[in-house]
């Protein structure tokens, strides 16, 4: 990769390890079943929703531009903490289980809590004055 920062990519490495160990550890506090909700990765991706959120605003706005910390807190942290595909095999399971209000409310609610959670994230950072 010419040209490629390979530091920028370590810390999305980095960054990426620490969310996939901080989902595990979510996953590791319920077994699956397909006929229950989905707690840890709901979990896992509001708290990653709220963390983007967060990280993106204060680091696009709000601190002096840094080659490394979107890459490992956003793109690395966030993106290896959350999992849209994890939801969607979910709601598969749902599904072949004849569960279909538990799909659609699992469905809606991870999108809309999501969206919430980012927009309230952001919102905070934002009603903090900059020093």
């Amino acid at each position: 990769m010419p040209g490629r920062d390979y530091r920028e990519l370590a810390a999305v490495f980095i960054g990426g390890a620490l969310g996939a160990i901080a989902r595990v550890g979510l996953n590791s506090l319920a077994d699956p079943d397909p006929t229950r909700w989905p707690w840890p990765t709901f979990t896992a991706n509001i708290v990653g929703a709220v963390l983007v959120g967060y990280f993106t605003t204060r680091l696009l706005e709000r601190l002096p531009l840094s080659s490394y910390r979107r890459p490992l807190l956003g793109t690395g942290l966030c993106g290896g903490l959350t999992t849209f595909s994890t939801m969607q095999v979910e709601t598969l399971d749902m599904l072949e289980h004849h569960r279909y209000g538990l799909a659609v409310s699992y469905t809606a609610a991870s999108i809309a809590v999501g969206l919430l959670a980012v927009y309230l994230a952001t919102a905070a950072v934002r009603r903090v004055p900059v020093r």
